[in-house]
């Protein structure tokens, strides 16, 4: 099937937001300078995008509005698995400390939905609409475990395996043989391989045999270490999988 070329103007007013969140707000000239475009093209893609309530001018400078927060927190409702993991993954986080997380595959991604932070917990720069790879992270290897071969094969050859940290996995092969021993096991970790010094474990969520989202705990290498980390947690993630399951099946 042939894909149909994009719009382009509707990239470049994403452009424009993109734009705007990495300049964290700029003014009408020196966002002229960072985008490289015409003025009359960018100024008309402003007043849309501010008559549209994503953008909001003060003091002349122009910043993303807070109406993609009511747009996201409308679409992370609509997910059926947030409403059913959300409460197991506050739980997770109360009981171990850490960080806990509730995630999705998106477009070959791990896409956060819900994060919550332990007692103790370190800033791990997680928040809700974060994308990370596959497979870099506990979350993206279980779940990128529990697609078809074909899917996995595509999202390797889309996005690559591009190294984090000395740790990650670049090596398909080596990625595929990890990827069975995670079905085996029923649940993923993650060491170092995004962020070093930072391990993980996550587990996956299906539905009706298909994997729709994963379950993880995440925190400092130094406590993610030995039998908490190859027994206790594995066994708490996979419990709570069970019942966001559960909710998912009868909820």
């Amino acid at each position: 099937m042939n894909k149909r070329m994009p719009v382009k103007t509707t990239e470049v007013a994403f452009d424009v937001v993109e734009a705007l969140l990495e300049l964290e707000g700029a003014r009408f000239t020196d966002l002229v300078d960072h985008m490289d475009m015409p003025k009359s093209t960018l100024h008309d893609h402003l007043r849309t995008l501010e008559s549209m309530g994503v953008v909001v001018k003060s003091d002349n400078i122009y910043r993303v509005g807070s109406r993609f927060l009511e747009l996201g927190a409308r679409a992370r409702k609509q997910q059926p698995i947030y409403e059913a993991g959300r409460p197991e993954v506050e739980d997770l986080a109360k009981e171990t400390g850490e960080h806990a997380s509730l995630s999705i595959e998106e477009r070959g991604r791990a896409v956060l939905l819900h994060v919550a932070k332990g007692t103790n917990a370190v800033n791990l720069d997680a928040y809700a609409g974060r994308p990370t790879p596959l497979h870099a992270n506990a979350a993206g290897k279980v779940m990128l475990a529990h697609l078809p071969e074909e899917r996995i094969d595509e999202i390797i050859e889309d996005h690559g395996l591009a190294a984090y940290t000395t740790y990650t996995i670049t090596d398909p092969a080596v990625l595929k043989e990890e990827l069975e021993t995670i079905r085996e096991q029923r649940y993923a970790t993650d060491t170092n391989e995004l962020v070093e010094g930072v391990k993980g474990v996550a587990a996956p969520i299906l539905d009706r045999g298909a994997v729709v989202g994963a379950i993880a705990v995440g925190g400092p290498a130094n406590r993610m270490r030995g039998e908490r980390f190859d027994e206790t947690l594995p066994d708490l993630l996979l419990s709570a999988s069970n019942i966001i399951e559960l909710n998912l099946t009868y909820g």
